[in-house]
């Protein structure tokens, strides 16, 4: 699973990406001798992907139940053995992230493919986007805010993640919409340029039926008033990664009702910024969803 890529962790990197403990994991490795670090000229420790493989192995066997002393006296060889033999539907989940961010760290496309694949054979497109995709992306997004990944590891795994959502959705579009009351618009505002969530809600509306019209990233507010001389009862959607700002968004979403809101209009929103929508003055004809699921509930 390891390829040539030379890559360095420190500790936290390691607590990050495993969801263990940095202090933990110096016990385990002092105690147990689990990793192996490198230290720097300034005895600093710093840790390589055989290492962070190995700790995420050690972590699936230990929450499978094995104690850290019994694993320790094994080979990451046996470890990675071990872990094939215990992969089950209680697992796989953790198992598939944990190969997923390995793919990522490392650019591994061939890594990613075989976990998808193998993934895709015991479960729906759609299962293995809720159960794994949605909460790894949640996992990216954090390792990039704590500097763990950089931006070209998550542009690598995302255009990746993309093109398995592509070619889901041209399935369903080539399909006439068996529910013509509504049409959804699908957006990104000006400067939003995170779409992998909105892309999914695409493919997850059209599978109820729907006619969608997907506008994509970055998309001004004028554009979307011209949608309405096309179409009648419009709902459009966004998905509010890191824009609007926090000290901007109650602006546009007023600038919103104003040039896009009637009597045959609404607005659905969802994304990480809209906990700073002052929600006491917001239109009825705007709704705020909490997560993916909540507003597919909703169709």
């Amino acid at each position: 699973m390891i390829n040539n890529i030379k890559s360095v962790f420190s500790i936290k990197d390691l607590e990050n990406l495993s969801g263990i403990k940095a202090h933990t994991i110096r016990i385990w490795e002092k105690r147990y001798a689990i990793l192996e670090p490198i230290r720097t000229d300034t005895n600093i420790r710093t840790y390589d992907l055989a290492n962070l493989q190995k700790l995420l192995n050690v972590v699936l066997l230990n929450s499978y139940g094995y104690k850290i002393s019994r694993i320790a006296e094994h080979s990451s060889e046996k470890i990675e053995l071990l872990v094939r033999e215990i992969i089950s539907e209680k697992s796989v989940k953790n198992h598939a992230i944990n190969a997923f961010k390995m793919a990522m760290i490392n650019f591994d496309q061939a890594l990613f493919f075989n976990t998808y694949n193998n993934l895709l054979s015991e479960k729906s497109f759609r299962e293995v986007f809720y159960e794994v995709v949605i909460p790894l992306m949640n996992e990216i997004g954090l390792l990039w805010q704590a500097g763990t990944i950089t931006p070209a590891q998550e542009h690598f795994i995302s255009f990746l993640i993309k093109q398995k959502l592509l070619l889901n959705t041209e399935k369903l579009q080539i399909l006439e919409p068996t529910r013509t009351d509504k049409v959804f618009v699908l957006y990104l505002p000006e400067n939003e340029i995170h779409e992998l969530g909105l892309m999914y809600l695409n493919y997850e509306i059209l599978l109820n039926g729907y006619k969608t019209i997907y506008l994509g990233e970055s998309v001004p507010i004028d554009s979307l008033k011209d949608m309405k001389n096309y179409f009648d009862n419009i709902i459009y959607i966004s998905y509010l990664t890191v824009q609007p700002t926090k000290d901007a968004i109650d602006d546009y979403l007023k600038e919103i009702s104003t040039k896009i809101i009637d009597a045959n209009t609404q607005i659905w929103l969802l994304g990480r910024m809209t906990e700073f929508i002052d929600t006491k003055n917001l239109s009825k004809s705007i709704s705020v969803f909490n997560s993916i699921s909540d507003l597919v509930k909703e169709l």
